[in-house]
């Protein structure tokens, strides 16, 4: 068995990788002394990749919004029972999530970690589909979709989206609409699983204390099929560079106004090291422009036009990529105009260069501080192992990041022309 082992001695941290021969790929980031162990089986497939060409296929597929998040519920469904009960009797915490570009499977637990990781391997790689689970699941999914159409925090996020974009599918909501979960179908289903659940296109990590040799021989046993010849085309809409709306509303049930103001970001390589350049640069920005210790920050908030609900993030996926701040103010416009006129001044007298440096090694701080965690790791692993970086990755950036570097992103990416405000109100 070939397992290649990277050290990176800098931090005290090795990583286990082993191929297998259906392409996956299969990591272990040993944590020597933990209690808990943490698995992760994910697949490079979420709520956007709603049209596609499959490996072999000379036409494209369409197929209804919510599939992806679709699929996850049913994963839960087997013959013999409920996958949950059956992580239960084995005393571990299941649980997962679909998110735009990624659907992804995990459980943790202290004791009986072998029997557990077999389970996840096992149902993850085994649908069990029938018409009948399927009607059943629309009711239950339909429910969700009600409950997150009536999260005032949920609207404000998509109501930025669709300023955003005009064709994007990343302004759906991840699981559809009531309409779209409603053409769902059996065949429609394991279309997708066949395409988008072939190993080649998931990746398993384990952190923890755990053999790495004992973890990729259960891969090497339990994981089906060869290497797929050719690779899924991901088929999107033509976007334009302009945002689609710049002041989006909508009224609900809250005390206080929420809000949402955001840059599209139309400059960005969505793999790789430029990738993650680009976020650490974009995240430095926005704590040197309205981060905790910024003048604006504490002027907004010191004349009440924002409270602790306040925060910020900038977000780079495959064909996507924004930042935005929000939380709740009784005047969210006044706060637009304060923040462009900041970064109007800012970008007349440069940034603060002391402010860079001061929140880049904060920033390096907190993510060292992290690797502390295995629930951590295995999210920020996840999060970016699709973009063909890991990691461990993120300590070079944090080394070769420039102050240059970070005014000309500062200076690309806050246009006027690409802001949207999202509103909701009482």
């Amino acid at each position: 068995m070939d397992i290649k082992t990277i050290e990176y001695k800098k931090i005290n941290e090795v990583m286990h990788v082993y191929e297998h021969k259906s392409g996956l790929k299969a990591f272990v980031i040993p944590k020597k002394g933990y209690s808990k162990k943490y698995a992760t089986f994910a697949t490079h497939y979420g709520s956007i990749n709603n049209e596609f060409t499959s490996p072999g296929d000379t036409e494209s597929t369409k197929v209804p919004d919510g599939i992806a998040h679709f699929l996850e519920h049913k994963l839960f469904e087997q013959k013999d029972g409920s996958v949950m009960d059956k992580f239960a009797v084995l005393g571990s915490s299941p649980n997962a999530y679909t998110s735009f570009n990624q659907t992804v499977y995990l459980f943790s637990c202290t004791d009986k970690f072998d029997e557990n990781f077999e389970l996840l391997l096992d149902y993850v790689q085994n649908p069990y589909l029938t018409d009948e689970s399927v009607e059943k699941e629309k009711g239950i999914i339909g429910q969700e979709i009600k409950m997150y159409q009536d999260d005032p925090g949920w609207r404000v996020f998509f109501n930025l989206l669709d300023g955003f974009y005009e064709k994007n599918p990343v302004k759906i909501d991840i699981a559809g609409t009531i309409p779209s979960i409603s053409q769902i179908n059996k065949e429609i289903l394991y279309k997708c699983y066949h395409t988008f659940y072939h190993p080649s296109n998931m990746v398993i990590l384990v952190v923890g204390d755990v053999d790495p040799k004992e973890v990729f021989e259960k891969v090497e046993k339990m994981i089906k099929g060869e290497d797929v010849k050719g690779d899924i085309k991901r088929i999107f809409p033509e976007e334009e560079r302009k945002i689609h709306k710049d002041y989006i509303e909508q009224k609900m049930e809250v005390p206080t106004p929420l809000f949402q103001i955001g840059f599209k970001d139309v400059h960005f390589n969505s793999k790789g090291i430029d990738c993650l350049n680009r976020e650490v640069a974009m995240k430095i920005i926005l704590e040197i422009l309205v981060g905790r210790s910024s003048g604006l920050y504490n002027a907004l908030y010191n004349e009440g036009l924002i409270n602790d609900s306040f925060s910020s993030d900038y977000t780079i996926e495959e064909n996507y990529a924004f930042s935005m701040f929000g939380g709740e103010s009784e005047n969210p416009p006044k706060v637009r105009d304060r923040i462009l006129e900041e970064i109007e001044k800012l970008k007349k007298q440069g940034l603060s260069k002391e402010s860079y440096e001061r929140i880049k090694k904060a920033m390096n701080g907190r993510f060292i501080k992290r690797l502390n965690s295995v629930e951590r790791i295995s999210h920020m692993f996840i999060t970016v192992y699709f973009k063909d970086v890991n990691i461990f990755d993120y300590f070079d950036v944090y080394d070769k990041i420039t102050f240059d570097y970070i005014n000309e992103v500062f200076r690309d990416h806050f246009n006027r022309d690409q802001m949207v405000l999202s509103v909701i109100k009482p």
